[in-house]
């Protein structure tokens, strides 16, 4: 099977719907002020923990992160790895929240991100961007999920890379449509393909799916 047809059939489905017409200058321009209640509670673009520093005593510039619920996530996924290892069971209250969180968080970088232009809600509510994950029933990859932080690995270090392309991509973009009101495609498709790859890899690490994420942007 090809990456492109591991994605296609891939269980964790993102479904986002890029702005068309007449795009929001002004909250295009101050984007990233808008979004700052957003990234401390469910974080920025780029997988869970990704960040870069800009050098300086008191500078810190974060690109990624989960927030404050991505931390709540985490700890749900460590209970998890405990009762699917010892029980084999996945509580499912445990995989709402995480999938609540993942929910927000699409929504929000969705926004962040400059590919939608309403201001996101603040939990569920309607959206032209969310995520699709089906509760694994049956018997666990024990394995996988045993050895779940090493399997991710590879894909956390490509990530790495595309998230700084990301970013650069992102502010070539502002300004974009800052004088001309169009997101370039190219740059576009990138930039929801990376977002799309990284939100894979988030769920799988988070324990919601023992499909191993392909390496696709697709």
């Amino acid at each position: 099977m090809t990456q492109q047809q591991a994605a296609a059939e891939y269980p964790v489905k993102l479904h986002l719907e890029p702005a068309t017409g007449e795009r929001n200058k002004l909250t295009i321009g101050f984007r990233w002020i808008l979004a700052i209640p957003h990234a401390i509670l469910v974080g920025g673009p780029a997988i869970t923990g990704a960040g870069f520093y800009f050098g300086g005593r008191d500078w810190w510039a974060s690109w990624g992160g989960g927030g404050l619920l991505g931390a709540v996530a985490f700890i749900c996924a460590v209970i998890c790895w405990f009762a699917i290892l010892f029980a084999n069971q996945h509580p499912r209250g445990l995989f709402d929240l995480c999938h609540f969180y993942l929910r927000w968080r699409v929504r929000a970088v969705a926004y962040m991100a400059l590919f939608r232009d309403e201001y996101p809600p603040f939990g569920d509510g309607e959206y032209a961007a969310t995520i699709e994950i089906p509760f694994p029933e049956g018997e666990r990859d024990k394995l996988s999920v045993g050895l779940r932080i090493f399997y991710v690995i590879p894909h956390a270090i490509i990530l790495f890379f595309l998230s700084i392309a990301w970013f650069v991509t992102g502010v070539i973009a502002w300004f974009a449509l800052l004088f001309n009101g169009v997101y370039p495609e190219g740059l576009l498709k990138f930039g929801i393909g990376v977002m799309r790859w990284s939100i894979r890899v988030e769920a799988y690490a988070l324990l919601m799916t023992d499909v191993y994420p392909p390496f696709s942007l697709d």
